[in-house]
This record gives C-alpha cells, structure tokens and sequence, in this order.
C-alpha cells in the first residue's frame, strides 16, 4: 500500500507539526507514504467563493500530483471533501474519477482502511473533541445528535484507544464553530460569537485540550481562547494518536 499525503495550506503555512505528525503516525502504522512536493491548493477557497471555474489549475496540478497511489490521506476534512465532490479534470477524467474515489480524511483512512485497533499514546488530560461540519454532514465521519439513528464517531472511536485521557461531555456536540471558510470574513461578527458559544461549551466542560479534524476550525477557535488569555489549549487529533508530548 502506498500512499500520497495531500497537506492542505493551512497546515503547511500556519501548522506544519500537524503535517509532521501525521506522516510519523502513518508510518508508525506501517504505511509506505510519499510527498508531492509540488502539491498546492486544492481550489477549495475558490469554489467557496463562488468561483469554482477559476481552480481548475488547481484541479489539473492535483490530478497530477496524486495519480498513481493506493490512496490519498490529508488530516483535513473539508479539503478531502472537496477533492472528494469537486475534483475534474478534462484531459484526466479517469484519473480524477480514481482519486475521488481513493481520497480520506486521516481518521477514516484509519479507522476504515486500516481499521486500527490500538494506538500507543498516552494523554492525561481533559479533551474536548470539536466535530466539524464537512467531517460530520459531508464524509460522515460521525452521527449528527438530532437523528433518531446509532450513534458513532470514527474521531471518537480513536480518541477512546488513547491511554489516561477524558473525553469531556458537550452540551451541543455537533454544533458549528462559525469559521466555515470565507463566511469567517464576510459575516465577521456572526463567525465570531459562534465561535465563542463554541468555545465556551467546551470550557464549562474543564477542558484543558480542544481537539478536531480540521486545523480552520481548531484555528478560529484558538484566537479565540488566545484574546481570553485563557489556559485551554488547541491541537490536531493528529498530534494526540500520534503522541503529543507537552
């Protein structure tokens, strides 16, 4: 099994741990992983925006960067969302239609793929597990509360291996952080106060750790928690099952 390890911008600009963690966590797990180092954007703040025909050189570099492997993992759910429900590519139709299909998030790869039974980490604290919106309603990634269906968490389902760390309850577990793309920039003050509601549930819970799959959501939240000075602190699901060590 080889596979491409797609690192969204966010990642590589602002989180580059995140990137690093996910790579040492792939191979701890026997994973033969390669980079394209010359992947960019998947053209998802394009088509967000409303200009989806202006990513299509983002479309062809992608196609031509991941074609050929097993499968692609990005710790990212919003961008494999898009890749996943987005990518064309004209002159490589199959080759896209392949990679569509060949795409996940990093916790889906691991709990579907390689379907993972134990981890060796090891994190005493109190964590809140924020689910974002493109993991939940797009790649199904856990059970929305407000359906009268079986609940499960695939992030949930990996959190629970890791040793001497406490899943902290939330009163609204499914409920957005308000950062959404560029609705964070376009309705500024309602991105804002969602932002805080959101924080603040995981804060009443005695958080000391506010987790999640995608590193835009974890980054609103932080600049939150960052102008309350507050203690609570901020890391990718990645850094967690991989090991995280203060």
């Amino acid at each position: 099994m080889k596979v491409g390890l797609f690192i969204p911008c966010y990642i590589d600009q602002f989180y580059p741990q995140i990137a690093v963690a996910t790579l040492q966590l792939l191979e701890k797990l026997g994973v033969e992983v390669d980079y394209p180092l010359q992947q960019t954007c998947c053209g998802q703040p394009m088509a967000n925006s409303g200009f989806q025909a202006a990513s299509k050189g983002c479309d062809a570099l992608f196609v031509k960067n991941f074609a050929g492997y097993d499968y692609i993992v990005a710790p990212s759910g919003s961008c494999v969302l898009h890749v996943k429900e987005h990518l064309h590519d004209e002159k490589n139709s199959e080759t896209a239609a392949h990679i569509r299909s060949r795409i996940f998030e990093l916790c889906e790869f691991l709990t579907d793929v390689l379907e993972v039974k134990d981890l060796q980490a090891n994190f005493p604290h109190k964590v809140g597990f924020h689910m974002s919106c493109h993991g939940q309603r797009g790649l199904h990634l856990a059970q929305m509360s407000e359906l009268a269906a079986p609940d499960f968490s695939k992030p949930g389902q990996l959190l629970s291996m890791v040793k001497g760390m406490e899943l902290i309850p939330l009163n609204r577990k499914d409920e957005c952080c308000g950062f959404g793309g560029t609705f964070c920039v376009s309705e500024e003050a309602v991105s804002v106060k969602m932002g805080k509601d959101r924080v603040q549930d995981h804060v009443q819970g005695g958080a000391e750790f506010i987790t999640g799959t995608d590193v835009s959501c974890l980054m609103h939240m932080e600049g939150i928690l960052r102008r309350r000075n507050s203690p609570v602190k901020v890391l990718h699901i990645a850094e967690i099952l991989n090991g995280y060590h203060e």
